[in-house]
């Protein structure tokens, strides 16, 4: 198959945003070019990822794997390099693969056995990043920024394209990553507005340099396979001018705990809502630090401040992703183009008295918006409630190849969606940081939703129809003893299914 014939790839991801932040699906947001693209496209509601961290969910990503089978199953740890991945795989298929952004599939502290070129002092190597652009986990080149906003983690290719810009980039980022930890509090020197000049953003920076790729291949009439992965609506929450003053604080929605909702909850949730609270059993011998294992008290003032920065970032990052569809579509392309939309995972901003991420396992943390498009092969104008996985890109981008699909990812493709649609299906999120302590799973069906903690004896179990706000847990109602043992049988019969089949059955003996 010549190149002109093969599909391009576009995969276009934010960071940590939450699935109703889109402009199609919340008045109170300005997202026109995500908008055009679910215009043109399908708008999956109901997408989840296998992980709601950013390592394991964006290693399965590549890889079409759960993390507790491609082994990145927490932060902390590194994805194998040995592992197959999808960008290997359309490389061989004659595909230029190249990866803009974010990639963090590595740990920001390296050891001897399990080094990492994500981590410091690498990451601010000016000599390595300038002449490492490749390959790395089956990209062909690579482009890469590790930090959110103006956090002290600011090098690799990035920081080389700050200096071709002549900006005096160090005075608007943190620069003590020694003393750094995630939870610190916000720097006040530049809360919620981020004096970095626009055209030296990250945003900016992204756009430029996805276009290139694009541009590059089609001189080369090569097909495609682009991640532009940007690191935003990630916290801090800091957006530069006039972009920290779009949302007007008085007018956004707040989400509030409802009172009472965490009594039949495991008992860390109702922890979050004390001012001190004691997460001392929940701690890992090595004290890395637990997401979301804290107060989560915050005054609705604040917290309407900041949801408006977030809105605000997130519109910020919606005229750079258009400047890429833009180029697509300025080059003739774009109808032999498969473009997806979505997330690493969710977050939340006031939803059940919770915010940013942790261990709690509500929609608005594990469902991501997800966008699909591909003229004349994917429906345009349309919305579809099938549940999905970010597992499930893999495959798809290996339908959309015509390369065969690999028996070792349990995911599906989206193209067999119209043909086959997948109304009983069932997805399965994970989040282990330690084996006992903090290792938990939930299974979603089209109706319910159940969550188990290895060796304890509490869980939870939504009836997502009649309680879409996931208020009564239903783990210890009698009334529903039933159906949470058939819950529980389906979810195994699921795991047992999606062990992987590496090699046929040729012989009986």
């Amino acid at each position: 198959m010549s190149g002109n014939m093969m599909p391009n790839i576009v995969l276009i991801t934010s960071d940590q945003q939450h699935w109703r932040t889109l402009g199609c699906n919340n008045p109170e947001i300005h997202t026109p070019n995500l908008d055009r693209l679910a215009a043109r496209g399908t708008l999956f509601e109901r997408a989840y990822c296998p992980n709601p961290t950013c390592t394991p969910s964006r290693a399965s990503i590549i890889t079409g794997q759960y993390p507790s089978q491609h082994g990145a199953y927490s932060l902390g740890t590194k994805l194998d390099e040995s592992q197959p991945t999808i960008g290997a795989a359309l490389s061989a298929k004659g595909y230029h693969t190249a990866l803009i952004g974010k990639a963090h599939f590595q740990p920001l502290r390296s050891t001897p056995e399990h080094p990492s070129v994500e981590a410091h002092p690498t990451l601010r190597d000016a000599n390595f990043w300038q002449e490492f652009t490749g390959p790395f986990y089956g990209f062909d080149q690579i482009e890469m920024a590790r930090n959110h906003t103006d956090e002290p983690h600011v090098g690799q290719h990035y920081a080389q394209w700050l200096e071709a810009q002549e900006c005096d980039w160090p005075r608007h980022f943190q620069n003590q990553w020694e003393e750094f930890s995630y939870g610190d509090p916000p720097n006040p020197a530049q809360y919620l507005t981020w004096n970095l000049p626009e055209s030296c953003h990250y945003n900016t920076w992204i756009a430029e340099r996805s276009r290139a790729v694009i541009d590059a291949s089609h001189e080369r009439d090569q097909p495609f396979f682009l991640w532009s992965s940007f690191p935003d609506p990630h916290p801090p929450y800091l957006v530069p001018s006039p972009w920290d003053k779009m949302y007007d604080p008085d007018t956004v929605t707040v989400p509030q705990i409802t009172p009472g909702e965490h009594e039949q909850n495991p008992p860390h949730f109702r922890k979050t809502q004390e001012p001190e609270p004691d997460f001392t059993s929940w701690e890992e011998p090595d004290g890395a630090h637990l997401h979301g294992c804290s107060s989560h008290l915050q005054d609705r003032e604040s917290l309407a401040r900041e949801i408006a920065v977030y809105y605000g970032m997130i519109s910020f990052m919606d005229k750079y992703i258009g400047k890429i569809l833009d180029r697509l579509d300025e080059l003739g392309i774009a109808d032999n183009t498969l473009i997806i939309f979505t997330s690493d995972h969710g977050h939340f901003f006031g939803q059940h008295g919770l915010n940013a991420k942790g261990p709690f396992h509500y929609e608005d943390l594990i469902r991501v918006p997800f966008i699909a498009s591909w003229p004349g092969k994917i429906p345009a104008g349309e919305t579809c409630g099938d549940l999905v996985s970010l597992i499930d890109l893999a495959p798809t981008f290996r339908q959309a190849a015509d390369l065969p699909a690999d028996p070792t990812m349990p995911g599906s493709s989206l193209l067999d969606r119209w043909d086959e649609p997948q109304t009983t299906r069932a997805v399965i999120v994970e989040n282990r940081h330690q084996p006992t302590k903090l290792n938990l799973r939930t299974f979603v069906t089209p109706r319910y939703k159940i969550t188990t903690y290895c060796d304890h004896a509490y869980g939870e179990l939504f009836d997502l129809q009649n309680d879409p706000g996931e208020l009564h847990n239903l783990w210890n109602d009698p009334d529903n003893a039933s159906l949470k043992t058939d819950l529980l049988r389906e979810w195994l019969h699921v795991e047992m299914r999606r062990e992987p089949t590496r090699m046929p059955r040729v012989s009986g003996a």
